[in-house]
């Protein structure tokens, strides 16, 4: 639900954005950001009161665990697992491919397929797909299994974005965007469940802050270097980009351990 709530601001954030696109001061848009980030600093204040996390999990009956297993910091436990590498790694792919499609879809459908200034409502579809598939997909991840659910969804999402490459059609790309939304949705919640059963709990907030980082890297630099492809080779080489980039997804979820690893 956490995750689906991701998918629910991004998906209102572009309606907004198109709106504020089609009046003469489109740049009020950055206030109605502002006020949601002033909100966003409030509703966190109120919530955890500047407690440590020791404080936060003795209020939920948790203990922060036992460092002791060994003499080095909590940072080099963390540092010494290869499975939080790959899933960080994981995480830069994921995030720079929603916010390369997220980013890109719109320019590429106006200057491809001849759409107009409607087709920024794709953006909201696609996160709207996003927002769908983490919520109604819980069931097909719970009866095929998240560690082989997420080769299907690799598959679909693929496929989709063949569809919006060869397909000449505005609609037909626009809904199969918002389904490669539903597909790829689902791959970051699974991601840090999966980095749950594979890592040490007491290194557990530290580890996912180091794969969440990775991820935040993901989606500013790989959009980037989209943008400096696109503009030097054309806007079209998007979508086989997009689709080699989604090519490593199986490949270093492969590389994922089935079982906790040990720290020597």
């Amino acid at each position: 639900m956490l995750h689906a709530c991701y998918g629910a601001g991004a998906l209102c954030s572009p309606l907004v954005a198109t709106q504020f696109s089609q009046i003469d001061h489109w740049s009020f848009h950055y206030l109605a950001s502002l006020g949601m980030a002033v909100l966003n600093v409030i509703i966190l204040t109120l919530t955890f009161r500047f407690r440590l996390l020791s404080e936060c999990l003795a209020l939920i009956g948790q203990a922060q665990g036992d460092t002791s297993i060994n003499n080095r910091s909590n940072f080099r436990q963390i540092l010494s697992l290869r499975s939080v590498h790959v899933l960080g790694f994981f995480a830069l792919m994921y995030a720079g491919v929603e916010v390369s499609i997220g980013g890109w879809i719109t320019t590429y459908l106006i200057d491809v397929r001849g759409a107009g200034p409607s087709a920024g409502y794709t953006t909201s579809g696609f996160f709207g797909g996003i927002m769908i598939g983490r919520v109604a997909l819980l069931w097909l991840n719970k009866k095929i299994g998240e560690r082989r659910v997420l080769y299907l969804y690799v598959a679909l999402a693929m496929g989709l974005e063949f569809v919006v490459w060869f397909v000449p059609s505005f609609i037909g790309g626009a809904v199969a965007v918002s389904l490669v939304g539903v597909f790829l949705g689902p791959m970051y919640p699974i991601m840090i469940s999966r980095t749950s059963q594979v890592v040490p709990r007491w290194l557990l907030s530290g580890c996912i802050g180091w794969i969440s980082g990775f991820g935040q890297a993901g989606s500013a630099v790989l959009p980037f270097v989209t943008g400096a492809i696109a503009s030097k080779t054309g806007i079209r080489t998007v979508q086989p980009l997009l689709i080699s980039l989604m090519a490593m997804f199986p490949i270093l979820w492969a590389l994922v351990p089935n079982s906790p690893q040990r720290i020597d």
